[in-house]
């Protein structure tokens, strides 16, 4: 043990040191005593000054007696709060495995940070996803994007009294994975389905553990972008694009901007509104997001788009 001294006062210092929290060579003696390893003043200043000389960061504080600490970690304090909070956050990621992370985050971090980055665990209003085996279908995942290889799975859907069940009587789905995308608190995976016949996406956490398959995988083609095909699914571009008018109060050109881009068409219409100039797909997509809004936004042409918004309005109440 005695030619591991150095390993020893390392691990001591990383796990029970900071720059607020420093150790003495007092401090590092008694735990090497606890550990059965005799020592003295000495030989421990000369083997932190090794540790030093070998690139390892040990910061020296001789303001008064010698002090020690850790100086930088793998990641500092604010990066782990980041990386806490996301987790905290992500429903896609289950109770249990959002404690085990946040812990895991928090020995990163340093021995005095763990109260502080598991202030808060959930965010107010967002279900956590029961799926435990979220990680490792993630990692599956991405080792068959990467090897590029198929998968098959299960996939999960609800029943009206809110059992669990698989879709279409337990299907296994043949799937050609090109990429995973984080959208609204959700995993998803984008690729080709062999039973659709088109690039599809999945949710990550209704997924049964996928498996490996043996079917050849489906190469993306020339034109496949997950940029437009994320614009398709999430943003309202779902089939054919139309051209809508949207008469819009001053409050929303935040909401339009966030929504379109810096780009798109506007004017004003009177000291209280403007218009804007979207393509959008006529679809429940975009019939929901501008319901979002109530009358602060009104659909002015086409008339049949108009129409057909009213007409889901009045289906919703009667």
């Amino acid at each position: 043990m005695e030619k591991n001294r150095p390993l020893y006062i390392f691990k001591y210092l990383w796990d029970q040191t900071d720059e607020l929290h420093p150790a003495t060579i007092a401090d590092i003696l008694t735990h090497l005593q606890s550990v059965g390893i005799t020592s003295n003043r000495k030989t421990v200043s000369a083997d932190i000054l090794a540790l030093q000389d070998s690139g390892f960061d040990v910061v020296s504080n001789k303001s008064r007696q010698n002090q020690y600490f850790v100086g930088s970690r793998y990641l500092e304090p604010p990066e782990v709060k980041l990386l806490v909070d996301a987790v905290s956050a992500a429903k896609f990621i289950s109770q249990k495995k959002s404690m085990a992370l946040i812990a895991k985050l928090s020995e990163i971090a340093g021995p005095y940070q763990s109260e502080v980055l598991t202030r808060k665990l959930y965010v107010d209003g967002k279900a956590k996803t029961s799926n435990e085996l979220v990680y490792y279908i993630v990692d599956l995942l991405h080792n068959a994007i990467h090897e590029e290889q198929a998968v098959n799975f299960r996939y999960f859907e609800y029943t009206a009294d809110k059992q669990k069940v698989f879709k279409h009587s337990g299907q296994v789905y043949e799937f050609s994975p090109y990429d995973l995308l984080w959208n609204n608190d959700s995993y998803y995976v984008f690729g080709w389905s062999e039973s659709h016949g088109k690039i599809i996406k999945f949710r990550v956490d209704r997924m049964e553990m996928p498996k490996l398959s043996q079917q050849p995988f489906q190469a993306r083609s020339a034109d496949y972008n997950i940029t437009e095909y994320c614009k398709q699914v999430f943003s309202m571009y779902e089939g054919d694009l139309c051209e809508v008018r949207l008469l819009c109060e001053n409050s929303l050109m935040k909401s339009i901007v966030d929504r379109f881009g810096e780009s798109v068409k506007t004017k004003p219409h009177d000291d209280t509104a403007f218009i804007a100039e979207v393509n959008i797909s006529a679809s429940h997509t975009f019939y929901s997001w501008v319901f979002t809004y109530g009358n602060k936004i009104k659909i002015v042409a086409p008339k049949e788009i108009a129409a057909e918004y009213q007409k889901l309005l009045k289906a919703a109440i009667t």
